[in-house]
């Protein structure tokens, strides 16, 4: 099994703790992308961009993080929880998160971050959040607007 792999998870989750985003873009191949239910599928450049925001961002943020797996030499699955406040509405996140990566050189070539977005929309909106977060039409809404905010974030950077 490849221990570069895991050092680099190791680096890369220390670094989120810390709220140290440079670190974190350190972990991440040129060519790397990213997938999660809220900002969908990123770039490389979007990728180290969405990190940055979220660290500057992050309001009560603590992280934990555990079971490394290295499924091959290539594979590795990681689970780990954040806890923060979010920033729209000043609710209390706690979501537990499984992070799929693959590997190349030593660096994360592709990140998928999966959760139950149903159970971070009733924590992020409350109510609506219960009514509406299952359905597919909220979620794309909750998509479109953390991209957007991402965007807006990446033009003012420029």
């Amino acid at each position: 099994m490849n221990n570069q792999n895991e050092q680099t998870i190791k680096r890369f989750y220390e670094a989120f703790q810390r709220l140290d985003y440079k670190t974190m873009q350190s972990c991440y191949h040129a060519d790397a992308v990213f997938n999660d239910p809220a900002f969908g599928l990123l770039d490389a450049e979007s990728t180290n961009a969405m990190w940055e925001m979220l660290c500057k961002r992050a309001k009560e943020f603590s992280l934990t993080f555990g079971n490394i797996q290295l499924l091959d030499d290539e594979y590795t699955t990681c689970e780990w929880n954040a806890k923060y406040l979010f920033s729209k509405t000043g609710r209390k996140i706690n979501n537990k998160i499984k992070a799929h990566m693959r590997f190349r050189d030593g660096l994360i070539i592709e990140h998928t971050d999966a959760f139950d977005f149903y159970k971070w929309t009733r924590m992020a909106l409350g109510l609506p959040g219960f009514l509406f977060g299952w359905s597919n039409f909220m979620q794309r809404k909750i998509q479109r607007s953390a991209r957007a905010g991402l965007l807006a974030f990446m033009e003012k950077k420029s």
